[in-house]
């Protein structure tokens, strides 16, 4: 059903205690559970919990309508600044909130019941929420920029402005709905921050809807959700790029054709960190992800403790830059000095280098989220660099869930 969106100031509390004297039938006593009303002889009697006048209820409570003697034919919730909504048993003799109620928010509710003789009654219910000791919102959803399509392999990136103590219960609250369903399960990696990935790609060509229901939810002691946040994710064309650095070329596939083929150069290798453990110069092998898209990015050797002035060192910008991964590796311009490499031989510092055209053109095809599968080095993406999840098996995603879930 729809509740009113309009809303109209609240009486005071004292008001509303006024208010109850003159209404016909029984009202709870203070400390009572319901405000219950029979109105006129042989009408259905109506109650409603939280009672009337009720003080510091707990914002993970629930709404409970029910309808006694009769059906229930409206129920409207109102709060300063928006409405709930419930839904009616089947037999429309009670009503229940969906989610949560607001922190340290004053309520009314409304319920009007008829019997089978016709006759009505109407009652009229107020209480306020506690005021906890702190809530929590959604800060970011990634990605869900305005207008924006992204590719098949894209996850959800739920970021909170806290850290998160009662992650089943958030993760309950938490709800994606696609046009072309397929299975997917959330991983937390971190206290902040969870991610949603699918099983398989998205299907392309179709709408997500993802709903954090977070009003009331409690994510640690005393901290409360404060709103609801909703985004809805465009899947754009299953474009899945393969870069095999063996044979130095990029086959870019859409929808299941290939759409181009570049000539390119991947990470030649010859700088190994012994920190990590591996060759920093390889472009890595696995499944990467498009995460962004800049015209013109800077590039310089600093971020691997070499000094960009130094005979070992680099400082350039470089064109078309399609970031693949955290770490720094995109797929760009080669320098006008790369260009003889193309399709010869790996001679890049990590970076996947294109011709000008090349490059310009997979910059303007790629969408976050898109699929760029490296193969032949001897460096592994790790899964926690960049958008990687892929790179972890989906059992093994499946168990960074607070829920239990069945095989």
């Amino acid at each position: 059903m729809t509740m009113e969106s309009r809303l109209k100031p609240l009486p005071s509390l004292a008001a509303a205690l006024l208010a109850l004297t003159v209404l016909t039938g029984c009202s709870a006593a203070p400390g009572d559970d319901a405000r219950t009303t029979a109105g006129e002889a042989g009408a259905p009697k109506v109650a409603v919990i939280p009672g009337d006048g009720s003080g510091g209820v707990r914002p993970d409570a629930r709404i409970t309508v029910t309808a006694g003697g009769g059906a229930l034919t409206g129920v409207s919730v109102r709060t300063a600044g928006g409405t709930a909504s419930g839904a009616f048993a089947a037999d429309r003799a009670s009503w229940r909130s969906r989610s949560g109620l607001k922190p340290g928010a004053a309520y009314q509710v409304t319920a009007t019941a008829t019997g089978a003789n016709g006759k009505t009654t109407t009652l009229t219910s107020r209480f306020r929420t506690l005021t906890p000791a702190g809530t929590f919102r959604v800060t970011d959803v990634t990605p869900s920029a305005p207008g924006e399509t992204v590719g098949v392999g894209a996850p959800i990136i739920v970021t909170f402005d806290r850290a998160i103590t009662d992650r089943a219960a958030v993760e309950r609250a938490l709800e994606v709905k696609a046009q072309k369903p397929v299975p997917g399960a959330w991983r937390w990696i971190g206290p902040t921050r969870v991610v949603y990935r699918t099983r398989t790609y998205w299907p392309a060509h179709q709408k997500v809807r993802f709903t954090a229901r977070l009003t009331g939810v409690a994510a640690a002691r005393g901290v409360y959700g404060a709103a609801d946040v909703s985004r809805t994710l465009t899947i754009g064309a299953a474009q899945i790029s393969t870069v095999d650095a063996r044979d130095h070329t990029m086959t870019v596939r859409r929808d299941g054709r290939v759409v181009n083929r570049l000539k390119i150069s991947a990470g030649g290798g010859g700088k190994y960190d012994a920190a990590k453990g591996e060759d920093v110069y390889l472009t890595a092998s696995g499944v990467h992800l498009v995460m962004e898209r800049r015209r013109v990015e800077k590039m310089t050797s600093a971020w691997e403790g070499t000094d960009p002035k130094s005979d070992q060192g680099y400082d350039v910008r470089v064109n078309w830059a399609v970031r693949i991964s955290a770490s720094g590796e995109y797929v760009h311009q080669a320098t006008p000095e790369g260009l003889s490499t193309l399709g010869q031989g790996n001679f890049s510092h990590g970076c996947v280098r294109a011709s000008a055209a090349g490059a310009r053109w997979f910059y303007n095809a790629a969408q976050r989220g898109d699929v760029v599968d490296v193969v032949g080095t001897a460096r592994r993406l790790p899964w926690t660099n960049g958008w990687s999840y892929w790179q972890l098996p989906w059992q093994t995603w499946r168990t960074g869930s607070a829920l239990k879930i069945n095989p």
